[in-house]
């Protein structure tokens, strides 16, 4: 058999389009390699079975020996040579360039072909129309703007064509979802490259675009998910009905568990509703966008998380907030009320709820609660409400003076504060990989919150850890504060988190065991 004889049409959609159709479809996954270390056998065969496609950034990679990724790989052979000024990396000249895809036509199932330099004569007779992929990669179009740059590669036949404009913004994003709208064609897909175009990249397959990408690795500064995120935190393949999204929204959103935990969750309830990553440098602006923009995709925008540093920001521009939204003066939920927002914090249920079910008391317990943004305000009104006698410390000593007149509680400069003073320490501030405070000052019969979370374990919980200081991570409240945020969405109960991977189950009673976190597993 010919190897090219292996090529198989894309997966088309069936049934009713758009993101509320009602009948089952599905699109195809295909993992980008962009570094040679992701080209291994290890890797590749280590990739699920609903992976049908590779591509190879010949950009970033160079020319692997496509035998041996048939060998590794069972599914189509994608082969893709970006130039440089489109997001890629290469530089060499036409005829170098003119030499490589030619090579690459008579070895991989699709090539890629940029609109703007390779419609030549020579290449569209080498790739035939049914393993053509057109693409352009360009400065952000409006929709007008789009549909021009779509009718000049729609004139050459292809199998697949894809626009992914840079985008700067959650507005600009949402352009191309419109196209897609517009356009109603199962050969098309269109989304914004970068990292505000996650959510769009994302959707895109709901409007009809008939292929998704994930990165092999980690995932990338342009807003790629890595193939294992894709895969575990989103249906994928499947593209069951969509009547409500939502999100978590930030500066900096992609390492959240969130979408996994709130996805696998609606799938096991059966909801109709998606939840993704917002990423935005401009909160009001983009809530704006977002609000809108997806309404008229038909798609209503229920709400979403907030993170810093806009939680201040986000309960100012709610028409109605929980009373300890107001208290703190900062909100980490904003869910629809008919017309209007309305603001919550779960922050301090998130705190004081992972102590409780550790079985540590609260009631006259000295606490410290080290940094005054929204989750450390949050925090210790929690623990003022518990029986605790909170205490404020902060670098800034502006913020520091504004949170403990607002809360009506002690503030203490960074720099003259005392961990053996404290029987409760709640690090609430962004550092990651410095404690902010001296370790080796802290009681050793002490209890230590540390709210920063992720795939690897702070500085401060490691030194905690290594003395033996008992310790409440991130992840334990994290896991309370997404019950919490689930139910004030929904209305439903969140089912119980049941494996270490964040994943719920059908049928699950409401969460009540937290599950490890990864650097934990790991040890």
């Amino acid at each position: 058999m010919n190897q090219l004889s292996r090529t198989r049409p894309i997966e088309q959609t069936s049934g009713a389009r758009g993101p509320t159709g009602s009948a089952a479809r599905r699109c195809s996954v295909t993992a980008i390699c962009t570094a040679a270390d992701q080209c291994t056998a290890q890797e590749l065969r280590a990739l699920p079975k609903s992976v049908s496609g590779l591509e190879i950034r010949a950009d970033l990679v160079g020319d692997p020996d496509p035998a041996a990724l048939r060998d590794r790989f069972g599914g189509e052979l994608v082969y893709s040579l970006r130039p440089v000024g489109t997001g890629g990396a290469f530089s060499g000249g036409s005829p170098e360039r003119r030499r490589r895809l030619l090579a690459a036509a008579r070895s991989y199932d699709v090539v890629d072909l940029d609109v703007d330099q390779d419609l030549t004569r020579e290449l569209l007779a080498a790739v035939p129309a049914h393993r053509r992929r057109i693409s352009w990669h360009g400065w952000p179009e409006d929709l007008a703007g789009l549909l021009g740059v779509f009718r000049r590669m729609s004139a050459t036949p292809a199998r697949l064509y894809l626009l992914a404009p840079v985008v700067k913004s959650v507005e600009q994003a949402i352009a191309p979802l419109r196209m897609l709208e517009l356009l109603d064609r199962a050969d098309v897909t269109a989304f914004g490259d970068g990292e505000f175009g996650v959510s769009g990249r994302l959707l895109a397959p709901w409007f009809g675009a008939p292929v998704v990408f994930g990165r092999l690795g980690r995932e990338s500064a342009r807003g790629l998910p890595s193939i294992e995120r894709l895969l575990r935190d989103y249906p994928f393949p499947a593209l069951p009905r969509i009547e409500r999204l939502f999100g978590i929204v930030g500066r900096s959103v992609f390492g959240s568990l969130s979408p996994r935990l709130h996805n696998s969750a609606y799938q096991a309830l059966g909801l109709p509703a998606l939840f993704l990553p917002m990423p935005t440098g401009a909160f009001a602006r983009s809530w704006a966008a977002m609000n809108t923009g997806y309404e008229r995709l038909g798609l209503p925008f229920g709400g979403a998380t907030v993170v810093a540093p806009f939680k201040e920001e986000a309960l100012s521009i709610a028409s109605t907030a929980s009373t300890t939204a107001a208290e703190a003066g900062a909100a980490n939920l904003l869910v629809r009320q008919e017309a209007s927002w309305r603001a919550h914090t779960t922050d301090p249920a998130g705190v004081v709820g992972a102590l409780k079910r550790a079985g540590i008391p609260l009631r006259g317990r000295k606490a410290a609660v080290v940094g005054c943004g929204g989750a450390g305000r949050g925090a210790a009104i929690g623990l003022l409400r518990a029986g605790a006698s909170p205490t404020l410390v902060n670098r800034g000593q502006a913020r520091g003076r504004f949170a403990a007149t607002l809360l009506g509680l002690g503030y203490v400069p960074l720099s003259r504060f005392s961990p053996e003073d404290y029987s409760l320490i709640v690090h609430a501030t962004p550092a990651f990989d410095e404690p902010p405070f001296p370790l080796g000052r802290i009681a050793e019969d002490a209890v230590v919150v540390d709210l920063p979370y992720g795939t690897r374990e702070t500085a401060l919980s490691a030194a905690a850890r290594k003395r033996r200081i008992r310790l409440v991570n991130g992840w334990e409240v994290l896991l309370i504060e997404v019950s919490r945020q689930f139910r004030l969405m929904t209305g439903r109960s969140m089912p119980a988190v049941t494996s270490v991977d964040g994943r719920v189950q059908p049928n699950a009673t409401p969460n009540r065991t937290p599950i490890p976190s990864p650097w934990e597993r790991a040890r």
